[in-house]
């Protein structure tokens, strides 16, 4: 766990002086432990403070989201392909976040740099949340009342995401260009959109979060063996489920919403620390929140400094995650049954 922790820390300033290009690493910890010396450029006060500080704490805070959220998720259901995107959950927040845009009057400005134009960006945030607690509770009732095979989550996350999807091309279609133009730029995932207030937003109700399903691991753990020898060790399993599910659409909704959508870190992370850590989740939860930031991090550097033009971090992400999305189909249907 220190040594996950040092290497997301390195990989943060490793990647701010990539971002910034015309600083050096050691320019880069002088402003950042400096803020206030007068020897400082106001221009590169600005530049690392203001602009590309705000994208690092992004990349972490989501990527501890998003990492821990995946590594809960498929505890909660006993199913290795459960994570935010997956299920659905994410296309869900989106179709909510959308239609806060759309009642925003969202529109779009700039090019390369574009920017989203919202008046009301916690309207988009509380609209992204109600509709993925209304994805959850699709898949809460699935697990829990129907007694849907948790195996079968996959195929009804696909069912879900197709569903809200088409809601969103639905929106595109209807409103006008400023509109669809909003939709589609804030569709790309990206770690530049959110602002020092609104990291502020996604810290307040990821934070607590994070420190309930910590506290919560011996329980992960117990359920993780199953559901008959969770009860036997006296955890509420019914309640956990409910529980860490709405929490783990919380977090995916608040991220989802400043950020877009960004997918399969909640696969990634914790299937890497699996097969470094193994299953506890005194490890798991944490590993899985270091590693979706690393990988988030380097996704966004990629992004920002390989190509000539900026490559927006779901995309990267989703060319990570699509191979090890088929690698585990395949490695599933290879043992008999879908993963």
């Amino acid at each position: 766990m220190l040594v996950l922790a040092l290497v997301t820390l390195a990989v943060a300033l490793v990647t701010l002086t990539v971002d910034l290009g015309s600083l050096s690493f050691f320019d880069v910890i002088h402003i950042i432990f400096n803020k206030n010396d007068p020897d400082i450029s106001r221009s590169d006060r600005i530049l690392v403070w203001d602009i590309y500080m705000p994208r690092i704490a992004c990349g972490i805070l989501a990527g501890f989201a998003l990492g821990v959220s995946g590594a809960v998720m498929q505890c909660v259901l006993r199913n290795p392909l459960g994570s935010p995107y997956t299920l659905g959950i994410s296309n869900a927040a989106a179709f909510g976040a959308s239609v806060g845009i759309v009642l925003n009057g969202g529109a779009i400005i700039g090019q390369s740099n574009a920017t989203i134009m919202i008046d009301n960006p916690y309207l988009v945030t509380t609209s992204a949340f109600i509709w993925a607690m209304i994805g959850t509770g699709i898949i809460v009732l699935l697990v829990t009342i129907t007694k849907v095979d948790a195996n079968t989550m996959v195929l009804a996350g696909v069912a879900i995401s197709s569903i809200f999807s088409a809601g969103i091309s639905a929106l595109q279609y209807i409103y006008n260009e400023y509109a669809l133009s909003a939709i589609v730029f804030w569709q790309f995932g990206s770690l530049g959109k959110a602002t020092w207030d609104e990291l502020k937003i996604v810290a307040i109700v990821t934070i607590p979060i994070i420190l309930y399903f910590l506290w919560k691991r011996w329980d992960f753990n117990a359920l993780d063996n199953g559901p008959d020898v969770a009860r036997s060790l006296g955890v509420n399993v019914d309640s956990l489920r409910i529980v860490a599910m709405v929490l783990s659409a919380l977090m995916t909704a608040v991220v989802v919403s400043f950020m877009g959508i960004i997918a399969f870190i909640g696969l990634l992370g914790p299937h890497m620390i699996r097969m470094m850590l193994g299953n506890d989740h005194r490890y798991l939860l944490l590993g899985s929140m270091f590693l979706g930031a690393i990988i988030l991090l380097i996704a966004d550097c990629v992004g920002q400094s390989l190509f000539e033009f900026t490559l927006p971090v779901g995309i990267i992400t989703s060319f990570l995650g699509g191979p090890l999305f088929l690698f585990l189909l395949i490695k599933g249907y290879k043992k008999g049954a879908m993963p």
